[in-house]
């Protein structure tokens, strides 16, 4: 499991389990692992950016052509908007009505999360491989 592929994609794919979980959890109002399930999941995004930044030492990913910026643009969003779910989230503890804006935002960043992953998948496929 040394190679930057192999990582980002275990990676890619914990975050997607998590993330699942999330709903789920959520979905059936069972607060403390929704909690720590959401812990977990931003924690294993984090990883997932990081090797997804080491693919680029292997793939040349300007060679994608126009995908790479898009992709790149989304990517830096999605993160950004992760913050949104996370924010309404906390203010549910408080204030019980904040819970479909909560929604809102949780569904919004999950479709995020996968148009993301579908334009980051196209550029690796669109990339060049760097010669080492």
């Amino acid at each position: 499991m040394n190679s930057p592929e192999i990582r980002f994609v275990v990676g890619l794919l914990t975050t997607i389990l998590l993330l699942v979980l999330v709903m789920w959890t959520g979905k059936r109002r069972a607060r403390r692992a929704h909690i720590t399930l959401v812990v977990t999941a931003v924690a294993a995004l984090g990883v997932t950016i990081y090797f997804a930044e080491r693919l680029g030492e292997v793939y040349d990913i300007r060679a994608a052509g126009v995908i790479t910026p898009i992709h790149l643009f989304l990517a830096k969003l999605t993160t950004a908007f992760y913050l949104a779910p996370i924010t309404t989230g906390i203010l549910t503890l408080r204030r019980a009505k904040v819970v479909r804006y909560h929604r809102w935002a949780a569904y919004t960043v999950l479709t995020l999360t996968v148009v993301t992953a579908g334009t980051g998948t196209a550029m690796i496929l669109l990339a060049e491989p760097l010669l080492s």
